[in-house]
Formats: structure tokens, sequence, C-alpha cells
């Protein structure tokens, strides 16, 4: 290895701040910073130690920092590692770069930094990725999955099952090596229970991936119903600010908006569509169109009425959306404007009554969408699978697990066996890194943020 396999980033976001963060790691490491620090030697210091100085250019002086030692292989990448802290000024933190740089560093590559932990051997690929979700985390719900996957849950799960099928592809390259001796060493019934036990485990994991899925980047809940009824004026109070056009104009939204919102850790993907009637303006009737297509992925839809409307009317439309089979809940907005003796008739239908300008019933409405979706009672002990990536895996893995089965039964001679048995352990092998290639790694850790 050679200075230049030294890799420097900023660890901290870009723009100005209070303080920025300069990590390196490598072999060289301690000797580039060493040779821009005026203070103590860092050549000479202890890892995990803190140490106050200036950065220097020359004779110029271009901030004060504080410098923290990680030696390997105690160290995030299990390299040396440098961590300057330094005062957040862009124009202070790019010439540090430069400087780091013009001594011998190369600038880090998105998720280099992370890339070299796996590579060394600080975690599998599967770990890898949940640093990539944990920094993506926006809620209570992705953060405890994200550190659930971080603690090894989901790799734990899948180990001592691997361990047991690699037992069982010796043994049956055991037997091809007795082939003319016609002898079985792995005990085909004890090779079936264990093909079922790991297919309900995947089983399982696959299930989960929706649940995962919706977690990691929020529950798509669309507010649909008819012109002018409140839809925008609901999005706006559930926001806390005018974030949709607001008229009395109806058709006035002819697009899909879309906005989050975290509602008891959870986080909620509103989207305000375009009224639903018919009509003869084309930028409106597409607007239609797309609020249609919106409410078959939605997760959740929030329909609403208003108080104008007619009540056999709001009846017609609860049916229809018994219909979409996706869960909903009816609003009936502006209901400072009906009698106690309507508000009675209506409760023989599920609604809720609000006064979105008012910001009557929000808060309500909030309860009322964490119990419909039930995520926030959601055991994120439970292993829970956020990547597409791992439930391939599983379905191939799965595949080939089910012709081991059928073979099993079939007078197949046991090197078919063995190989789909090596097709499953390579697969299971793609999810924790065993088996990789340079095209996969790239993928993966092009998506982390640089510095990571």
């Amino acid at each position: 290895m050679n200075a230049k396999q030294t890799i420097v980033a900023l660890s901290t976001p870009s723009g100005s701040g209070a303080l920025g963060v300069i990590r390196l790691s490598g072999p060289e490491a301690v000797d580039i910073a060493n040779s821009v620090f005026k203070g103590k030697d860092l050549r000479k210091q202890a890892s995990h130690t803190l140490h106050f100085g200036l950065v220097m250019d020359g004779e110029s002086i271009l901030d004060e920092v504080v410098i923290g030692i990680f030696l390997a292989p105690k160290s995030y990448t299990k390299e040396n590692v440098i961590e300057i802290s330094c005062h957040g000024s862009s124009y202070i933190i790019q010439r540090i770069i430069a400087l780091l740089i013009e001594n011998g560093a190369r600038a880090a590559k998105p998720g280099e930094f992370t890339l070299q932990a796996f590579l060394n051997g600080a975690f599998d690929l599967s770990k890898a990725e949940a640093v990539a979700d944990l920094i993506a985390s926006n809620s209570r719900a992705s953060h405890d999955v994200a550190m659930q996957q971080m603690r090894g849950g989901f790799a734990n799960e899948l180990q001592g099952l691997r361990e047991q099928l690699v037992h069982f592809a010796s043994m049956i390259e055991l037997e091809l090596d007795f082939a003319e001796e016609d002898v079985e060493f792995a005990n085909r019934e004890q090779l079936r229970e264990l093909i079922l036990q790991i297919n309900r485990v995947i089983t399982k994991l696959i299930s989960s991936f929706e649940l995962g899925n919706v977690i990691k980047n929020g529950i798509p809940i669309v507010i649909a119903g008819k012109p002018n009824v409140g839809k925008s004026t609901l999005l706006n109070s559930l926001l806390n600010e005018e974030r949709a056009i607001v008229s009395d104009i109806a058709g006035t939204t002819r697009d899909t908006i879309e906005d989050e919102i975290n509602i008891g850790g959870v986080v909620f993907r509103f989207i305000d569509t375009a009224g639903i009637r018919e009509t003869a303006d084309l930028i409106e009737a597409k607007g239609v169109e797309r609020t249609l297509e919106k409410m078959k992925q939605a997760k959740l839809i929030i329909y609403m009425t208003d108080a104008t409307q007619d009540f056999s009317d709001i009846a017609q439309q609860v049916k229809g959306l018994d219909n979409q089979d996706i869960p909903y809940i009816v609003l009936v907005n502006k209901a400072e404007l009906l009698t106690a003796e309507q508000k009675e008739h209506l409760k023989e239908l599920p609604v809720h009554f609000i006064s979105a300008r008012e910001h009557v019933g929000v808060e309500e409405l909030k309860e009322s969408l964490l119990e419909t979706v039930n995520v926030s009672g959601i055991d994120t002990n439970e292993t829970i699978l956020t990547n597409i990536r791992h439930v391939e895996a599983l379905k191939s893995t799965e595949a080939s697990l089910n012709r081991v089965l059928e073979n099993i039964d079939n007078p197949i001679t046991s090197d078919f066996l063995a190989m789909d048995i090596k097709q499953a352990l390579h697969y299971l092998g793609e999810i924790v890194g065993e088996v990789t290639t340079d095209d996969l790694l790239e993928n993966i850790f092009s998506k982390f943020c640089i510095g990571k």
C-alpha cells in the first residue's frame, strides 16, 4: 500500500456550520495529517486520543483544529483513521482537504469508508447496507429497523441454518467420493426437514419486505374526493404550512402534490390529488386520471367530502371505496355547517367529522391514521427486510432449495443435489457479501453519501 490509497473526505454535511469533520483513512493517514499539523507529533500519540493544534499550509495558518486518532484495527475502517474537527467554513474545509490531497491523500468516493470497513472484515454486507439506512432514517420506526439490521438480526437469523446446510453439502460431496460403494452420508429426511425449516424463515423474511419498504420510504396516503371539498386545505393543515394552493374555484389542483409528515414516529407521505369529476378540460382530466392511478398505489386513502354534499351521494362514494380493496378513512369536512341531526344521520357511515380550515379534528385524524396502518405497534426486534436486493437473493435461494426437495423424492444422483444446495448457498452468500462482484459493490456503496 502507498499514500495514494489513503482516502479523505468531509464526513459532516456540506455547507457552513459551526464545525466540519474531515476524515482520513489508510496506511498513511497519521503521517499525512502530521505533515500539516502544528502541535504534538501525531505519530507518537496513542490511539483514541484528541489533540489541539493548528493546520498549517507552509507558514500560513488555515485553522485551529482538534484531531482524533484511531489506530488500526480499532477504527471504523479497521485502518488508521484521523478525524480533523475544524470550523465549518466551506472555504476552510476545502483548503484543508486540498492540502491533505497535496500531501498524498486521495479524494474518497461515495461510501468508500464503509466499503473499506466491509473489505477489512469489520462487518458483513447486510450490516454495511444498514449503515446507509440508518443515515437515511427519518422516523423512529425506520431508525429502529436499521439499528436491528446493524446489530446483525438479519444475518444472525440465517447464519445457523446456513451452517447446517453447508454441513449437508459437505456430506453429499463426500458421497460423491464413494459413489461406487453406494453409501449415504447425508440423511435425506433430516435434509428435507432442514430445508423446510429454512424455507419457513425465508417466507417470513420475504413477507416482511412490504412492511419494511413502507417503514423505510414512508406510507403513501392519497387524499382524494370531489373538487373543492377541502383536500388541499387538509394537506396544509396537516403540514402546518401553505403547501398547496387553496381556492374556491373547482379544479384548482390539477396534478398531485406530495409531502411528508412524521406522526408518532412513523413517516406518512401525503399525496394531494386533483378532484374526481367528469371534465372537458384536458389538463384537469389528466389530473383526474393520475388521481385514480395514485389511489391504486396507496396504502391508505383519505376520501374527503363536505357538509354541502348530498347524503345519499356520500353513501354512494363510500360504497365505491369498498371495491378498492385498500384501507380508507372518509372525512366529512366543513363539519361546522352540519346540524346535530345531520351528524347523527351520517354516523351510520364510517366517517370522521373535521373542519380543515379551522384545524378541528385534525389531531384525531392523525391518531386514526396510526391505528389504521398499525405500523407504530410493530416489533422492531423482529427482522424486517427493507432491501430489495436481499428479497431477490432470498427468492432465488428458495427456488434452489425447492429443487432440492423435488430431487430428494426422485431417483437422482447426489451430484445434482449438491449442485442445487451449492446454488442456494451462493445466493445466501450474496446477502452477507461472501459472494460479491466489483460491480455489485460499486452499485451498493455508490448510494452512500461521500464521507461515509
